[in-house]
Parts: C-alpha cells; sequence; structure tokens
C-alpha cells in the first residue's frame, strides 16, 4: 500500500509499505481507501514544522486524519461492519490500511456522496464546539476564523437552533459562510464591528463565540465580541507558529471583569442525563466522537448538511505535496481539498 509520509518540514513523500490482509486477526478490518481530505490548518501545521503538539507523532510521521474507505475484509469476530461498507475514520492518507473495530469509525449512509461522508469527523468536531460550551438553542452565536472547520460550525450553528454571524478577514470565505448558512457576515477589522454585532443580537450580545484560527489577533477578536460571562470555544491550537504576543492574552478588561468563559474543545463534553445502562467507568455521554460523526452523516443524508460545497480543489495522491505546499503559501482560495487515492 501506498502512504503519505512526512520526513521533515516540507518533505513530504508517498512511499509504499507492506500490508498483510490474508491473515487479518479476528477483530481486524480491511479497508482499501477512496478519499481522504486535507484538514488544512493542522495538517499545514505538521507540514511547516510549527510547534509540535503534545503527544504527535515525531518525524517521520504520518499525516491527515479523514479517511473514506470501503472494508474489503473482517476478521471472525468483527460485527460493526461489514465487507463493502463505506466507513469513514481518523486513519492518515494512505491507499490502504488494516484496523480493528475498537478503532473510531462509522458507516455511510447509502445517500450520502463520498465527499460529504469524508467530512463526518471533521463536522464532529464543529459540532463539538457547541457541545463542549453547553450551547443552547436560541443563542447567538460568531465564528471566527472561516477554515473548514469554522465553516462547518457555521453550517452545524443553524440546525442546532444558534443564529451566527461569521468573522472572518477574506471576501471569498465570507461568501462561502453566507451559502454555508450565515445569517450576517462581517469582517473583522470592520470599526463598527462591535456596532453592527449590537444590532445583530439585539443588544444582548454574542452569547457564544466558536474560534477556529490559531492567530493571537483572531482570538483577541473572539475575548472582544463575546459578552460579559459569555463563553468562548476554542478549537484552534492558539499561536501555533505566530510571532511573541504584543498583548496579554487573559488582559483584566477582557477575561476576570467580563467574567468570561475559555472552554478547550478537546476531551468529553459532559451530559446531565447520562445513560444509566454504561458500565461504570465508561463516558457515558451522548457526545461520544463516533455518535456525533453519525449525527453529522444523518443530517447530510437528510439533505441538511452538505460539505462538498465547500470544496475548492480535488487532487490524484500523487500530487499531495503540490496541495501541502498551496496550503503553506496561504492560498486564501483553497478550503476543501480531496485526495483520490483510486487508480
Amino acid at each position: 500500500m501506498k502512504i503519505a509520509i512526512l520526513h521533515g518540514p516540507r518533505d513530504l513523500r508517498i512511499e509504499d509499505q507492506p500490508l498483510d490482509t490474508d491473515h487479518l486477526q479476528s477483530n481486524e478490518i480491511w479497508v482499501e481507501t477512496r478519499i481522504s481530505a486535507l484538514k488544512i490548518g493542522t495538517d499545514r501545521g505538521n507540514y511547516e514544522g510549527a510547534e509540535r503538539v503534545t503527544g504527535a507523532p515525531d518525524y517521520p510521521r504520518w499525516v491527515g486524519d479523514s479517511n473514506l474507505g470501503i472494508v474489503r475484509g473482517v476478521g471472525s469476530a468483527v460485527n460493526r461492519v461489514r465487507v463493502g461498507d463505506r466507513i469513514i475514520t481518523r486513519m492518515p492518507h494512505q491507499s490502504a490500511y488494516i484496523t480493528t473495530q475498537d478503532a473510531s469509525m462509522v458507516v455511510a449512509p447509502e445517500n450520502v456522496s463520498d465527499e460529504d461522508a469524508v467530512y463526518a469527523h471533521l463536522y464532529a468536531l464543529s459540532a463539538h464546539c457547541y457541545h463542549k460550551a453547553h450551547f443552547k438553542a436560541g443563542e447567538t452565536v460568531a465564528v471566527v476564523g472561516l477554515g473548514t472547520l469554522g465553516l462547518g460550525a457555521v453550517a452545524i450553528g443553524p440546525l442546532f437552533g444558534a443564529r451566527v454571524v461569521a468573522i472572518g478577514n477574506d471576501a471569498f470565505r465570507m461568501d462561502l459562510a453566507k451559502r454555508m448558512g450565515a445569517h450576517a457576515t462581517l469582517a473583522y477589522n470592520d470599526p463598527q464591528l462591535q456596532t453592527k454585532l449590537a444590532d445583530f443580537t439585539g443588544g444582548a450580545g454574542i452569547d457564544l463565540v466558536v474560534l477556529t484560527a490559531n492567530p493571537w489577533p483572531a482570538y483577541r477578536t473572539a475575548v472582544e465580541v463575546v459578552r460579559p460571562n459569555g463563553r468562548v470555544s476554542i478549537v484552534s491550537l492558539l499561536g501555533r507558529g505566530e510571532a511573541n504576543l504584543d498583548f496579554n492574552p487573559l488582559s483584566m478588561q477582557y477575561f476576570y471583569i467580563k467574567g468570561i468563559s475559555l472552554i478547550a474543545v478537546s476531551g468529553p463534553a459532559g451530559y446531565l442525563y447520562p445513560d444509566a445502562s454504561q458500565s461504570p467507568g465508561l463516558m457515558a455521554d451522548q457526545y461520544t466522537a463516533d455518535r456525533t460523526a453519525a449525527h453529522v452523516l444523518s443530517l447530510m443524508a437528510d439533505g441538511r448538511l452538505e460539505p462538498k460545497r465547500l470544496i475548492t480543489h480535488r487532487f490524484h495522491y500523487t500530487e499531495m505535496a503540490k496541495a501541502y505546499e498551496m496550503a503553506y503559501a496561504r492560498e486564501k482560495s483553497m478550503l476543501g481539498v480531496i485526495f483520490n487515492w483510486q487508480t
């Protein structure tokens, strides 16, 4: 099989590695990849050698974590999927792989296209920005950072009952935000930003900010626009690859005096009404990653969520380095990127 391996900053190679598909263990699943998606923010940071994330693998390392493939074989004890199922996993960019049925995966409904379904786990993370912050229907939400993840949060918000304003720095992406369901779009450097947000919320203020952008100026916008006692749901890797700060990120005027909550979108969300049938020690939580991904897929199946509308580039896997170089160059026209693994 073929796999993308990053040997160092900007040194991405497609390599051949062996894959034994003839001797599957009882709990193993053999998958052939059809497409994988580029998660530009995170993958670009890895590619350019930005600040390492704790727990991330060292070089040489795999890249990517949005993979859609066909189950080609299963072990004798596998009951979670069947041969022929299309499944979405968080496996790397690679042509085929063997995983176990305990790994993270969801089955794509028949009426959901490959190019929508491959975003199931990424959009589950967009949804988790709401879950972790205990969002309630009727609240106003500002999404700061309009990459694929941020636009996912824009699209999901109205389906959850949010009134959403998208705040960005690029006209192309702000237009996409409107197409994905934003009730309003505003430029982050608009001198009338606060006034326009007050108009948008009827003076009540922004209840929740979903922050998906890494740069510190985006963080500053988030803590400035959220209302007193509001929440900022942070899914970005703040400051990754950025210069040293020229302001205090926990300045009294933005944090203590406003009484806001800064929420890291990592780990379980917690749930007030856990399933009592769960065994002690298990996460009795309806917001597990795979369950949320399955919910996202159901929204796609109903025609209410269509991530493929954000796809701007499609590449054969052999052109992957070219795509990463475009991401490295911060091509603003580049948003959704799909790699085709079919020969």
